[in-house]
């Protein structure tokens, strides 16, 4: 056996399982790597940026084997264009069902962590109402939902609200309760319950996962009731339940599916756009200079909403994978079996993709990111993601020009360790 020298200590310390190296000169000088790589992920986020380690990542290491809290491995994929191979690599699973698969929140058998056929089935059972043409349609609605919501801000007294649940909140459950068939006495507290469940959802807290945990099976249970309610009836809803319960009656789907469905569109629809919304509005007044070019130009709208997307990268530890056989990332052999986290927030903030990509920029063309992720199991719901924040964003900042912060955006409550990243409250005042 060979004695050890400091050298090769030294050497062995400062390179990763798959030998980057992970020590020396970096753009990310205050990032201990190794460190970094040795503490269970995931790591906190900073007020709006993704965790600093993902940029040391990318320019060292940018396939790194990391671990969980319980001590499995997880490979992290950092840079875009390996983010994107990744999501689209048949030889990576969406099974949540898989031992190796890097799950961070309770398993919910619904068919967004579920691998084709079975899939592309469950989720074309409901794509009609989230295409474009029908939430155009929905436009109007969304607006005189709006509408209604900032009138009850003007008229507030002292001229300042949360706008939490003045309108970020208020928004898409009223849209998804609509889309869905939720009673309207039962909006209130269900857009509570699905809040409280994503809010507890920090993946390094045993006693938050439990909550969450608890608060799942509760939605989950109100889901199966809307689901018996309407097989109950005579005719026919033409509701997301009613699709859903139509399609278990005649034998397509389980009564398991049905309900799976239902409770995976209403956690990826309502607390992802109430995020966005209320993250999107604390961006844009932080970023005045940018503000200002948004009023004096409407036109920029479209792509402004992009760039807040892409920017903030707000469901950032949602997308997870496995490895079903050996792959190669960037010159990295993943073994199969063992879990893999596509960085999307990483990815979108990736310089050799986006030029300046630290830089919030609203003229900037941004419509390939991966807020949405990629490939077949992008997020269903984009389209109307983007036409609520679309009328929210025009509706707010015309109908309130002098809409600023109520108080110091350091008093301001962030998510950061949240699966998905928001804002407990957003004070504002005019």
């Amino acid at each position: 056996m060979g004695v050890q020298t400091d050298q090769t200590a030294h050497d062995e310390a400062s390179t990763t399982p798959t030998g980057c190296p992970v020590s020396g000169p970096s753009a990310a000088a205050d990032v201990d790597l190794a460190r970094a790589l040795d503490t269970p992920f995931p790591w906190p986020r900073g007020r709006f940026d993704p965790p600093a380690e993902y940029g040391a990542l990318r320019e060292k290491c940018p396939v790194a084997r990391a671990k969980l809290a319980d001590g499995r491995p997880v490979w992290l994929v950092t840079r875009y264009d390996d983010v994107r191979a990744v999501l689209t690599d048949p030889r990576v699973s969406a099974d949540e069902t898989d031992p190796g698969f890097p799950g961070m929140g309770p398993r919910a058998g619904t068919y967004s962590k579920m691998d084709d056929p079975r899939h592309a089935e469950l989720r074309g059972l409901v794509a009609r109402n989230f295409g474009i043409k029908h939430v155009a349609s929905m436009r109007p609605a969304v607006q005189a939902m709006v509408d209604q919501a900032i009138d009850e801000m003007l008229a507030t007294e002292g001229r300042q609200v949360d706008l939490v649940p003045a309108l970020a909140l208020r928004i898409p459950a009223n849209v998804l309760g609509n889309l869905l068939g939720v009673p309207v006495e039962d909006r209130d507290h269900f857009a509570e319950q699905i809040q409280s469940m994503l809010d507890n959802g920090n993946p390094l807290d045993t006693e938050a996962q439990e909550r969450s945990r608890r608060i799942a099976e509760e939605v989950y249970a109100y889901v199966g009731e809307l689901i018996d309610r309407e097989l109950a009836r005579e005719t026919p809803s033409d509701d997301i339940i009613g699709q859903l319960a139509a399609a278990h009656r005649r034998g397509d789907i389980s009564h398991k599916d049905a309900v799976s469905s239902g409770f995976l569109i209403i956690g990826a629809g309502f607390d992802t756009t109430a995020n966005a919304a209320a993250l999107g509005v604390l961006l844009l007044l932080t970023h005045p200079d940018q503000l200002a070019k948004l009023k004096a130009d409407p036109s920029l709208l479209d792509v402004a909403i992009e760039e807040v997307l892409r920017w903030l990268s707000h469901v950032h530890l949602i997308i997870a994978r496995v490895a079903t056989d050996d792959i190669e990332i960037a010159g990295v052999t993943i073994p199969r079996g063992e879990g893999i986290m596509p960085l999307n927030a990483s990815a979108n903030r990736d310089e050799s993709h986006y030029p300046q990509a630290a830089t919030f920029d609203i003229e900037r063309r941004a419509r390939d990111h991966l807020a949405f992720g990629f490939g077949v199991h992008q997020c269903q719901g984009q389209s109307l993601a983007r036409m609520e924040l679309s009328v929210i964003f025009e509706t707010l900042f015309r109908r309130i020009p002098e809409l600023r912060l109520a108080v110091d955006v350091d008093e301001i409550e962030l998510k950061t360790s949240a699966r998905i990243h928001g804002v407990r409250a957003l004070p504002v005042a005019w």
